[in-house]
């Protein structure tokens, strides 16, 4: 014969403990897989920007001094490039910035997930 009454017993589904615990849980689960961002973190957001801006500026004037060597004119095709790959690179930079922050208050709204 078995002893029924010294078994735990398991929370209703609805009840403010399995409320908790649900909750517990899942901040817990959160906290496992989405780690707090650290210095090396932001280092590599920095050079991350720094290259998205970098990158385009170099082969505008690239192209640029490419053109002008080639083609000689009136106009500076590097300087226009250079001007334009800079242009594109900052737009390129507010993107990943934009993306970043967005993910950042897509963590903060919905603290459940």
């Amino acid at each position: 014969m078995t002893d029924e009454t010294n078994k735990p017993q398991s929370p209703q589904p609805n009840s403010p403990l399995a409320k908790r615990i649900d909750a517990k849980a899942k901040r817990m689960l959160k906290a496992r897989n989405h780690r707090t961002p650290n210095v090396w973190f932001g280092l590599g957001m920095i050079g991350l920007i720094g290259w998205s801006v970098t990158v385009p500026t170099l082969i505008g004037a690239a192209i640029g001094i490419w053109i002008d060597k080639h083609y000689p004119g009136s106009h500076s095709w590097t300087l226009a490039l250079l001007v334009s790959g800079l242009a594109i690179g900052c737009l390129n930079a507010w993107h990943w910035i934009a993306k970043e922050e967005a993910a950042m208050y897509d963590d903060e709204e919905n603290p459940d997930e």
